[in-house]
């Protein structure tokens, strides 16, 4: 509870009613005088009578949670009132199966990567998949998990290579 119904100051809902607070008043332990705008929004949004019946009717171990729960909602009709904490929760919720479907693809990728099913590149000269400084390497490693996970080289490596295997770069010119 914030404050106690016997401060020195009313309390923010008693304070924007224009109402002495009295010692029972049943907003001043959620809407403290230091929070002017929360009732603020909670009044505007359902009414100084609709909260008090509300707080009224439910168990005192359950207020702090509702005030809280309506001024979430309260603040968020504000700002959208059409859909309220609806609007930001359905935006939240996409943006999760987004991210999950973003990582199970990454998951996959990296199962392939793990089982070595990715493609092998053929390099000019080699039709093994694997050029010369690849199997190199592999030989080095051989035994160790390196080699049976990565192929050499990358797959990024060959993206400014042409795919005619004529061992011409793009960038430059028929033989130069």
């Amino acid at each position: 509870m914030a404050s106690s119904s016997y401060s020195s100051s009313p309390c923010a809902a008693c304070k924007f009613l224009r109402r002495k607070c009295q010692p029972g008043c049943i907003f001043a332990p959620y809407f403290p005088p230091e929070e002017p705008q929360k009732f603020a929004n909670v009044h505007k949004i359902f009414g100084a009578s609709n909260v008090s019946k509300l707080l009224n009717e439910i168990q005192p171990d359950q207020r702090e949670d509702a005030v809280n729960s309506l001024a979430y909602e309260a603040e968020a009709r504000l700002k959208d009132p059409v859909y309220g904490c609806v609007g930001a929760i359905s935006v939240l919720q996409r943006q999760v199966l987004r991210l999950q479907k973003e990582l199970d693809a990454t998951n996959a990728d990296l199962m392939r990567y793990a089982r070595n099913e990715m493609p092998h590149y053929s390099f000019p000269g080699n039709t093994s998949g694997l050029n010369q400084i690849g199997r190199r390497m592999i030989s080095h490693h051989a035994g160790s998990s390196f080699s049976q996970i990565y192929e050499f080289p990358p797959p990024n490596y060959m993206s400014s290579w042409n795919n005619s295997f004529s061992g011409e770069h793009p960038d430059k010119g028929n033989g130069e």
